[in-house]
């Protein structure tokens, strides 16, 4: 057995393990895979900031999964919730009033930005973006939406084609009316930008001339990331958010701010829109809002949007909307990481941990071109070569390299999250202090691999 083979796995459990994957491998049809050839890994047990794998092994989640374990693994106070829930209430259909909801639906919105007071709920982040468009598209009478290259809003057919990724490239037909437009990304500029100023002037310019190209008065929607997620963490540069707001207004173009990543205190404020102190017309959300626990989503409304519904039908729904079990998880979060200080400690985190290890990494290897971050939310961005910042792997895939990076990070007992060439350190908002740190010793190990690598 392995070395880190821990006492808390027995042998039972690692042989319920192995019959799962057998199980999971005989009929689960797994997202975003070809499945021949894939060989996922098993979890027995999940506490904290860590998980254990299939042989036993204790791995230190630098992930939060798909970014969503904001406060980590199995916290009590939310399982306690979510178990007492289900022994009150624990369904009934979404046209019936519950606590659960109603109190879920205050505390969302106590922390949105602006008068967002009106929340629709939703399973997930993929939905509330659909529905957010089909709102916007309703109030404004428009079909177009306009979204960003570099970007990720889900994996339903709308969602997955206003995606900015080659993900959606299988799926996009370019007849759902979405208008893709160039980021802004200093590091990776398309504007030849060579300062952040000059980056937000030249991509605000390409904005605003992809609108009047286009036709203001066709274009019901633009949605953006308000920090990209697995599209690379790459922050705005100062004054684009408050730039695309103000030629939103300008325009007539509902502004949807997609958080569904960003959101509930992952970049060290509560939504990653308050860092430019912008107010959207309809925020996106889910992820954070329970850790992941019970699938949940939204979509935050303006009360100019709020309106146009209030005496005319709006057309959509669904059976589990602010589903009992998720709303009390829900609940149980957002209250524990107020009364813990989760999103205070996550900005500490990101100011006296992350960035300044991060910035050592990066003047120290090689391998490593940018880092960049805010709170528990940060990327690295692995090249081949600094100066002509050829990367690691390929835009849209991976590599034999970025593969051997990974593995390390694994043989060194994290579970990394990597897209394309990129490592993305997104530790849980309360993970603690000797934890990340220790993370971060196993995280350079890869990198020592990712510099075998530099040309």
């Amino acid at each position: 057995m392995s070395e880190q083979m821990t006492e808390e796995i027995t042998g039972e459990q690692i042989a319920a393990g192995k019959r799962a994957y057998e199980l999971d491998r005989e009929h689960v049809f797994h997202s975003w895979q070809a499945q021949g050839p894939f060989t996922p890994m098993t979890v027995l047990k999940a506490e904290g900031s860590y998980v254990w794998d299939g042989e036993g092994r204790k791995l230190i989640d630098l992930s939060s999964q798909l970014v969503n374990t904001n406060i980590g693994h199995q916290h009590p106070k939310v399982i306690a919730a979510i178990q007492e829930q289900a022994g009150k209430l624990a369904t009934i259909a979404p046209q019936h009033v519950n606590d659960a909801r109603s109190e879920a639906a205050r505390l969302v919105a106590k922390h949105t930005p602006g008068e967002l007071n009106k929340i629709f709920f939703t399973n997930g982040g993929a939905d509330a973006v659909e529905h957010a468009v089909r709102m916007a598209r309703l109030h404004t009478g428009k079909h177009k939406v306009l979204s960003a290259y570099r970007s990720y809003h889900g994996g339903t057919h709308l969602a997955v084609n206003i995606t900015g990724d080659p993900r959606r490239f299988a799926s996009d037909h370019a007849t759902d009316g979405v208008v893709h437009f160039f980021p802004a990304y200093p590091y990776r500029s398309y504007f030849n930008s060579t300062t952040p100023e000059e980056e937000t002037q030249r991509a605000l310019k390409h904005l605003e001339d992809t609108i009047l190209l286009q036709g203001p008065g066709t274009i019901a929607a633009l949605i953006l990331e308000s920090i990209p997620g697995t599209a690379g963490i790459y922050l705005p540069p100062p004054g684009y958010l408050e730039g695309v707001r103000e030629l939103t207004k300008k325009h007539g173009i509902v502004y949807i701010a997609d958080e569904v990543m960003a959101g509930f205190g992952r970049s060290g404020k509560w939504f990653a829109v308050d860092h430019a102190g912008v107010v959207p017309d309809l925020l996106t959300f889910a992820k954070g809002v329970n850790s992941g626990y019970v699938p949940l989503g939204g979509v935050a409304i303006s009360p100019e949007i709020f309106e146009t519904f209030r005496e005319r039908v709006y057309p959509g729904g669904l059976t589990y909307s602010g589903h009992p079990l998720a709303c009390a998880a829900a609940v149980a979060t957002i209250t524990a990481m107020e009364d813990e200080g989760m999103v205070e400690n996550a900005k500490r985190l990101g100011e006296e941990i992350i960035g300044p290890r991060l910035a050592q990494f990066a003047a120290e290897h090689p391998s490593v071109g940018e880092v960049r971050g805010t709170g528990v939310f940060w990327a690295i961005e692995l090249v081949k070569n600094r100066d002509t910042r050829e990367p690691l792997a390929a835009y849209g895939g991976s590599s034999p390299q970025m593969n051997q990076v990974v593995a390390a990070a694994k043989s060194a007992g994290l579970l990394p999250f990597a897209n394309f060439n990129r490592l993305h350190v997104v530790p849980a908002m309360n993970i603690e202090d000797d934890v990340l740190i220790e993370a971060l010793d196993r995280l350079e190990q890869a990198l020592a691999v990712a510099d075998t690598f530099v040309q």
